[in-house]
């Protein structure tokens, strides 16, 4: 179990008779011992689609998944639908945007990881990372449903891995 020192110091000192600022007297603190697991690790939105990337495809670029509907297909390493794709162009309308989607920039992860930050950013900028995958998995509402928590599973798991 790795341990953490952590030491507190106030480079500035405010002496108690005056108004007065002493910048040369450093107040020191007892040093306090913390195990790592008391420090909550930050998830990165780098870290996020990482992991998504891997629940959804392996990585494959190529993937083509589940069809919702006819010609409805997710596909590449975000596994995007076309429905994502149209959202994605909608946001982009909105913000005034000139730049615009097409179904096949789906199989570029460059791409798709843009399209995922746009939707991300628009709907859920202050959002913690389990509503954000379990929304991309299940849609606007899929923090709410059941079936995304086994997905959400499977992300954090993915994270804690990294």
């Amino acid at each position: 179990m790795k341990k953490v020192l952590l030491l507190s110091l106030l480079p500035v000192f405010i002496s108690s008779n005056s108004n007065e600022i002493n910048y040369e007297r450093e107040i020191e603190y007892p040093i306090v011992e913390l195990d790592r697991k008391d420090i909550p690790d930050v998830i990165t939105d780098a870290d996020l689609v990482t992991a998504l990337i891997h629940v959804e495809s392996r990585g494959n670029d190529s993937a083509v998944g589940d069809r919702h509907l006819v010609g409805e297909e997710a596909v590449g390493a975000l596994q995007i639908r076309p429905i994502m794709v149209r959202e994605v162009n909608r946001i982009l309308k909105i913000q005034k945007s000139n730049k615009r989607f097409k179904l096949e920039d789906r199989f570029e992860r460059e791409k798709s990881i843009e399209m995922f930050y746009v939707w991300k950013n628009y709907h859920h900028k202050d959002s913690e990372p389990e509503v954000i995958a379990r929304n991309w998995n299940g849609g606007p509402k899929g923090y709410k449903v059941n079936r995304t928590v086994k997905y959400w599973n499977k992300v954090e798991n993915q994270l804690n891995n990294e």
